[in-house]
C-alpha cells in the first residue's frame, strides 16, 4: 500500500519521507509544489515512487485515480508563512484542500496525519488543546485553527478512519534551508556565527531581560517520532500539542549554537557570560515595529500527547543544536 507525504520536499516532509525511508518503506506518493524549484534538493537522497504537483494530485485522488491503493496521508503541505495576508489563497490552500483531503481519507478509511499549528493560540499564555485558550492573530493561524473546529466537530459524530492534527511548536532541524526568514532561529544563529563571528538576539522588552523571551523550540526529530507513532496506532485520533514541552530562552539557542560550532574550530565552549563579553553574542534593541506583537513566551502542555501513550523523551535545545550544527558543516 502507498502512503502519501504532501510538502514531501519541504522541511518537515522530506524529514517524514527520509524516516519512512529508514523503515524499508519506499512507495511513497511525494505531493508538493515545485515551484520553488530548489527544495527538490530535500528529496535528492530519498527514495520515492512517483512524484505529483500538489494540484495534479488533489484532482487525481477525487478522480479516484489512487482508489484502494492509498494506506495513509501525511498532510505536511501548507503555506506556513504567517506575514503573508492574502487570506483567500490561505484558505484555499491551508484549509480547503486540507478539508478535501480528510473527507477522501474519511470516506475511504485512510490515516490522515496533518500540521496543525501553535499560532492557532495566539498572544495566548496557556498552550493547552481546548477552545478557550485559542485565538489566533493572523489568517495562517486561522486556516490552520479552522480545521482544527471542523475535526473537532466531525470526533463527535465519530470517525470512519484515524485522523490527527498536529500543532508545531518552534521546530528546527535539517532540510529547512529553502525556507529563508521563516526558517528556525537556530538556523539564522549558524549563518550569522559563520559569516560575522557573533550571533545577534533581541534586547530587553516587556519585562523580559536580553535574550530571555523564550519558546518551545522542537528538534524535527521528535516531530518526525511523533508522527510515526500515530502512524503505528491507527486507533488515536485527535489534535495535539507537538513541541518539547518546555521554554527555553534564546540566549540557550545562541549559546548552543555557537559552542557546537566552536566544537568544530577546535575552541572550549563558552558560558552566556563569557559569550556576552567577547561580544560574541550581541543584543539589539527591541524593534519597536514589534512591540505588543510579539510572542516573548511559547511552551506547549504535552500532557495530552502523553496520555495517548507517547512516552519518549524530547530532545532539549542543547542536544537537538549540537545536532543540528553537526549536520548543517557537514553540508
Amino acid at each position: 500500500m502507498t502512503i502519501v507525504v504532501t510538502g514531501a520536499a519541504g522541511f518537515i516532509g522530506s524529514n517524514i519521507v527520509k524516516a519512512l525511508n529508514a523503515r524499508g518503506i519506499t512507495d511513497i506518493i511525494a505531493v508538493d509544489n515545485l515551484t520553488s524549484g530548489d527544495k527538490f534538493r530535500n528529496l535528492v537522497d530519498c527514495e520515492i515512487a512517483h512524484y505529483l504537483d500538489k494540484h495534479d494530485f488533489l484532482n487525481l485522488l477525487l478522480e479516484g485515480e489512487f482508489e484502494g491503493e492509498i494506506s495513509a496521508i501525511l498532510h505536511q503541505g501548507a503555506c506556513s508563512d504567517t506575514m503573508n495576508h492574502d487570506g483567500k489563497y490561505m484558505m484555499d490552500n491551508n484549509y480547503q484542500y486540507t478539508l478535501a483531503l480528510f473527507d477522501y481519507c474519511q470516506h475511504e478509511e485512510i490515516q490522515f496525519l496533518f500540521a496543525s499549528s501553535a499560532a492557532t493560540y495566539g498572544k495566548g499564555t496557556i498552550f493547552k488543546e481546548e477552545r478557550q485558550y485559542e485565538g489566533p492573530l493572523n489568517v495562517y493561524g486561522y486556516s490552520k485553527f479552522l480545521f482544527d473546529q471542523v475535526l473537532r466537530q466531525r470526533m463527535k459524530e465519530g470517525l470512519s478512519a484515524q485522523a490527527v492534527g498536529f500543532r508545531y511548536f518552534n521546530v528546527y532541524g535539517p532540510q529547512e534551508q529553502h525556507k529563508g526568514r521563516m526558517a528556525s532561529v537556530a538556523f539564522h544563529n549558524f549563518n550569522q556565527y559563520r559569516e560575522h563571528g557573533k550571533v545577534k538576539l533581541f534586547g530587553s522588552n516587556d519585562g523580559w531581560g536580553n535574550g530571555m523571551q523564550s519558546r518551545d523550540f522542537v528538534s524535527v526529530e521528535d516531530v518526525v517520532k511523533v508522527n510515526l507513532y500515530f502512524l503505528d496506532n491507527p486507533g488515536k485520533s485527535g489534535i495535539f500539542n507537538l513541541g518539547s514541552g518546555r521554554a527555553q530562552p534564546f540566549n540557550d539557542v545562541a549559546v548552543s549554537t555557537v559552542n557546537a560550532c566552536r566544537r568544530h574550530e577546535g575552541k572550549p565552549a563558552l558560558s552566556l557570560d563569557e559569550l556576552v563579553a567577547q561580544g560574541i553574542i550581541e543584543y539589539i534593541e527591541f524593534p519597536e515595529a514589534l512591540k505588543g506583537k510579539y510572542q516573548s513566551f511559547t511552551q506547549a502542555d504535552i500532557g495530552k500527547l502523553r496520555d495517548v501513550g507517547y512516552s519518549a523523551p524530547m530532545l532539549t535545545v542543547e542536544q537537538g543544536v549540537d545536532r543540528y550544527v553537526d549536520w548543517l558543516i557537514s553540508r
